[in-house]
Formats: C-alpha cells, sequence, structure tokens
C-alpha cells in the first residue's frame, strides 16, 4: 500500500550539554548566525548551558534561531536548589526545552514518571518539549529496542490530550549511538521512527501524529546528515558535538533539506 508522508520542515537543534564558557559561546553563535542567516528551509535551535540563557538571548534577535534549554524541573518555583523552572525559562526567552535524554536518565537518575511531569510542565508554560527516547546497546542486541522506545514513549507522554501531542517533538537517540561515533544506517533510524510515528498515532490519532516532528539524534554530522534526512520518518535531528564546532553544524543546516516523499 503507498503511503503518503507529510513533508514537515525540518528542524536541526544543537544541544551544547556541558561546553562553552560565555566568550566562547558568544563566539560560537556568532559564526553559527552568519553561516545560516539565508537559511530558511529548516528551523534552528540552540540549547546551551542554563549559564549562557541569559547571554546568548539577545544575540538571536532578529535572527531564525529560536533558544532552548537542555532541562527543567516541573515547579514554576519552590524550596528545590540548584533546579531551574520553566517560568525562568521563559523568562530568559527560551521556546524549547530537552526533557529525558539518555544521560538525564543515565546520570540522574530521571524516571519516565518524572520526565511526563516535565513534560507537562513545560506545555503548561507555553515551552515546546523536545522528548528524548531510546534503548541502549545491550537491549537493541536483545531485540529490545522497540520495547524499550515504547515504554519510554509512552511513560514520558501519558495523559496527553491531542491538543497537547500537536505541541511536542520526539527525539530518538539510539544511546549506543551518542559520542561514540557510531550512528544507526539509514534504515535503522527510519525503522524506529517509524515505529514511533506509530506510537503516537495510537495516542493521538493518525492526522495529529503524521504532523509531529521525530529527530535523530546520535553522533549526527556533515558526513551522514543528508542520509538521515532522506529518510521520510526524519524530520530533523538533535546534534551533540557536532554543534560545538560552527562550521560542522552550519553544513548539517544546510544538508538539512526534505523532499516529499511517497513510498
Amino acid at each position: 500500500m503507498t503511503r503518503k508522508y507529510v513533508v514537515i520542515k525540518p528542524l536541526i537543534a544543537g544541544n551544547w550539554k556541558m561546553y562553552k564558557t560565555s566568550q566562547e559561546g558568544v563566539k560560537l553563535v556568532g559564526t553559527i548566525k552568519a553561516g545560516v542567516h539565508s537559511v530558511d528551509d529548516c528551523d534552528i535551535v540552540i540549547c546551551p548551558p542554563f549559564t549562557l540563557l541569559s547571554t546568548i538571548n539577545p544575540l538571536l534577535d532578529g535572527t531564525r534561531i529560536a533558544l532552548g534549554a537542555q532541562n527543567m524541573y516541573v515547579e514554576k518555583e519552590g524550596a528545590f536548589t540548584g533546579e531551574i523552572s520553566p517560568l525562568m525559562l521563559k523568562d530568559l526567552g527560551c521556546r524549547y526545552v530537552i526533557l529525558g535524554h539518555s544521560e538525564r536518565r543515565q546520570y540522574f537518575g530521571e524516571t519516565d514518571s518524572l520526565i511526563n511531569k516535565k513534560v507537562i510542565a513545560a506545555l503548561t508554560f507555553s515551552l515546546i518539549p523536545i522528548v528524548c527516547v531510546g534503548e541502549t546497546l545491550p537491549e537493541r542486541e536483545s531485540g529490545k529496542a522497540k520495547e524499550t522506545v515504547k515504554a519510554q514513549a509512552e511513560g514520558a507522554l501519558a495523559g496527553l490530550s491531542a491538543e497537547q501531542f500537536e505541541k511536542l517533538i520526539v527525539a530518538y537517540e539510539p544511546v549506543w549511538a551518542i559520542g561514540t561515533g557510531k550512528t544507526a544506517s539509514s534504515g535503522e533510524a527510519q525503522e524506529m521512527h517509524e515505529w514511533i510515528r506509530a506510537l503516537l498515532a495510537e495516542r493521538a490519532g493518525k492526522e495529529i501524529a503524521a504532523k509531529i516532528r521525530i529527530l535523530y539524534g546520535g553522533s549526527v554530522k556533515p558526513e551522514n546528515i543528508s542520509g538521515i534526512m532522506a529518510q521520510p520518518d526524519v524530520n530533523g535531528a538533535l546534534v551533540g558535538g557536532a554543534c560545538l564546532k560552527a562550521e560542522s553544524f552550519i553544513q548539517i543546516i544546510r544538508g538539512a533539506k526534505k523532499k516529499e516523499l511517497t513510498c
């Protein structure tokens, strides 16, 4: 049966993780701005550390680059030492927030239940959550990749209305490909993205699921972005290491073109 794919404007998000001082961040943004000023066929998001959000926000005025955060807590305010609230992110000019990244799960013990609360809090404050799911190498090798991703997606997105589903982004990040230089093949990426879209359709309906952007994250580089983006269910990328160098991030953005596909 022929399937007509909805053409969605790609989104490329750069996750700086725990890198860049203020001076380094300002320099990086300046170079990225110069390199993508003519790009209008791709949405661009940069997610610096919390310490740089207030510095970088004004640098993005008048550009097509949006500001995102790498994490947040579920409460608006309170005695939660060391945490950042969604209200604070909005105040600093953020439009997006990464939630449930595998490093948050691995190093800080974040559960699907906590991530679900964060997703709901982000949506409540009109932040666009980039919700991450993905399996480890042992889970893939044991044939449990889809089972793992399904559990994470269902847990993180539990209780959302169809309207809320329309406002979020999902990022598939195979944990075994993050920072390792390994990348899921284009076929592996498409297979999992198609699986995720089917899961979303069960929860939000096919029409809404067809329009949700599903990003690929895992050693995305200028050399592999075209092959990844050629897959019909891949709508962009969550970029790690390659976004820390302006030229490679610019090349990825320029390579993230999407054509109408029928499969």
